[in-house]
């Protein structure tokens, strides 16, 4: 605990529905960012509404927060913990080969998804009254073929994969003070640095993906992540940005 970044707010909870919906729960109480994490989750949930299995000893955390930026800005923070993931696994693990950062919101070890980030807010009016950042991590366990969409990168556990057992106090402990550092980051110097750091981790970066969106998709060559954050994809037709995807490869 001597390294809890200053001015972050911690609860931890036996049992909870899930911490985003605690994190909308007690935003309009805090005075400052807070994170929550939960021990067990009962109704635990991915991106598009989609269930996320979550075994106990898995890691399941929100950092609630009242971002003063436009909600496109906001939505940025996504990199921000993704990089603060990828920092906590490798002080976890003393090893930074295995993991990589798949766009937009995954961990990867050895090539199977560790992690998911889920962003949840409220606002209206162009303003945010609150934003969350859920962060699932298969710290000892990961779901099996059945509980996992078709054709998803397979799941794997830090545990199964590197034999690393540590329990999600201390990964909290791990990941809030990077994440601070690379908030303060952000918030000084903006996108870009975080988007270079991001792209340096990246998995498949200029090899060829496809991107699923809920109306098509779009196969080429993975070229780079924009100002903007999107996913920008050479086909062979013309470059194509994308903002919102799953990824496939």
């Amino acid at each position: 605990m001597n390294d809890w970044p200053e001015g972050y707010g911690k609860r931890v909870l036996a049992r909870v529905d899930s911490t985003n919906a605690e994190a909308a729960r007690i935003a309009p109480g805090l005075a400052g960012p807070e994170w929550i994490l939960a021990l067990e989750q009962s109704a635990a949930r991915g991106r598009r509404g989609r269930g996320w299995v979550n075994p106990k000893g898995n890691f399941a955390a929100t950092l609630v927060m009242h971002p003063g930026e436009t909600p496109d800005k906001v939505a940025l923070r996504s990199f921000v913990t993704s990089l603060a993931l990828y920092d906590a696994l490798v002080a976890a693990t003393g090893r930074a080969e295995p993991f990589s950062l798949k766009w937009p919101n995954d961990v990867l070890l050895n090539g199977g998804k560790l992690a998911g980030i889920l962003l949840e807010s409220a606002g209206s009016g162009g303003r945010l009254t609150h934003f969350a950042i859920g962060i699932g991590v298969n710290l000892k366990e990961a779901p099996g073929a059945p509980e996992v969409e078709e054709g998803a990168t397979r799941p794997v556990s830090l545990l199964s994969e590197t034999g690393v057992a540590i329990t999600p106090e201390e990964f909290l402990d791990l990941l809030a003070p990077a994440y601070a550092r690379y908030e303060a980051q952000f918030t000084t110097y903006g996108f870009d640095p975080i988007r270079t750091a991001w792209l340096s981790r990246a998995a498949r970066l200029g090899e060829v993906v496809t991107a699923r969106t809920t109306r098509d998709e779009v196969t080429g060559t993975f070229e780079t992540v924009d100002a903007a954050g999107n996913l920008v994809l050479s086909t062979a037709k013309s470059r194509v940005a994308i903002p919102a995807a799953d990824v496939f490869f």
